[in-house]
């Protein structure tokens, strides 16, 4: 293999694929990227067994061939290299190291066999449709702070992606939640998704997609089975396991009955839940929401530092029902209203019972909040 590639092009590329593959060297083949030129095209791909990221970039191609590299130092090297630098890789094949030059740098990097390294990309994924990626951030950005961290519920360590009958007819949606709080966030069905199996997509895989979707203004094919989901994101394709679990009804848990509504400016509250809840390092500790007509007092107390209050009264506030008294966790307060871009909606039932939390100018998303005791 003998390629040469512009210094910008193969940092993007390495900065893709170096952070999936397995750094903790339990299987030295999975530290490693699979470099594989053919044609004017140098394709790298990197796994860790549950995540695959395969790139593919334009380059100089002079003999077709492929070998495996070490991932993070194979990227270190490229990120400091100067700017505008051309890259040569040369590689004879067999056990010889892979010879990397720039200008007047050269160094040889220790390779592993091309038949070690395991493939995730085998196998029809039977659903496919297209997504805009726009369409797909949002779903990602408005649940994704929802997943549960906690290993031993690992039906919970991803968001299930499923298609349900909406208001209007069927939804493609994405839910999270951790038990403490739920999202939940629907757009309408793309051509081809109807009929997809519901899906749980894991923590990990979300992260290196939400990356890949920064730099994307177009749309993202995306394939899936029972078992795996490919994302197709520009040059770039990610493959990954599905959790194997089944993702609970959280339909159950969204009230329906909830009439104390409340209405409030979304950086007028989550300002004031921010100062009131600086009283406290305690990360558990509630602010407490006492509401009556037309006014929100957010209060909090630390046995060690004190008391903090703020008032937020009629003209920033809009509620029209019975007084009512209820704490929440400020962190899964403020991680809500933080997917929220104008005025927040609560809707209450009583202080024991969960609410439900919308922005009232998106019907597309709904959230649901465990009160604390206070």
């Amino acid at each position: 293999m003998k390629l040469k590639a512009d210094r910008a092009t193969l940092l993007k590329a390495l900065a893709h694929i170096q952070s999936v593959a397995e750094k903790r060297n339990t299987i030295p083949i999975l530290a490693n990227v699979l470099v594989s030129a053919k044609a004017g095209t140098l394709s790298l791909t990197a796994t860790d067994m549950e995540i695959a990221v395969v790139e593919e970039i334009a380059s100089g191609v002079t003999r077709n061939g492929a070998t495996t590299a070490p991932a993070a130092v194979l990227y270190e090297i490229v990120r400091k290299l100067p700017d505008g630098a051309e890259i040569e890789l040369d590689h004879p094949g067999g056990d010889a190291p892979l010879a990397l030059r720039a200008g007047r740098y050269a160094t040889s990097l220790n390779v592993l066999p091309v038949e070690d390294f395991p493939s995730m990309t085998a196998g029809v994924l039977p659903h496919q449709f297209r997504l805009a990626a726009g369409v797909l951030r949002g779903l990602i950005d408005r649940t994704r702070f929802a997943i549960s961290t906690e290993e031993t519920r690992y039906y919970l360590n991803g968001i299930y992606l499923h298609v349900a009958e909406g208001e209007t007819g069927p939804m493609l949606r994405a839910a999270a939640t951790d038990g403490h709080r739920l999202a939940r966030v629907q757009t309408e069905v793309p051509e081809g998704a109807v009929g997809m199996p519901g899906v749980i997509v894991p923590r990990k895989t979300i992260a290196e997609l939400r990356k890949l979707l920064d730099e994307e203004a177009g749309d993202v094919e995306l394939s899936l089975s029972d078992t795996r989901i490919q994302f197709t994101v520009g040059s770039v394709t990610l493959t990954s396991k599905l959790i194997d679990g089944t993702f609970p009804d959280y339909e159950r848990v969204i009230p329906r009955d909830n009439d104390k509504i409340l209405r409030v400016g979304k950086k007028d509250f989550s300002d004031a839940v921010a100062r009131v809840a600086a009283i406290s390092q305690e990360r558990s500790r509630p602010v407490k929401l006492s509401i009556e007509h037309n006014l929100l007092t957010l209060s909090a107390a630390s046995p060690d530092q004190g008391t903090a209050k703020e008032e937020l009264d009629e003209g920033r506030v809009a509620y029209h029902s019975t007084p009512l008294e209820i704490g929440f966790q400020a962190r899964y307060l403020n991680d809500i209203t933080d997917q929220i871009e104008k005025d927040v909606e609560f809707a209450f039932s009583d202080s024991a019972a969960p609410t439900l939390v919308r922005d009232a100018d998106s019907p597309s998303a709904l959230y649901v909040l465990m009160p604390m005791r206070v």
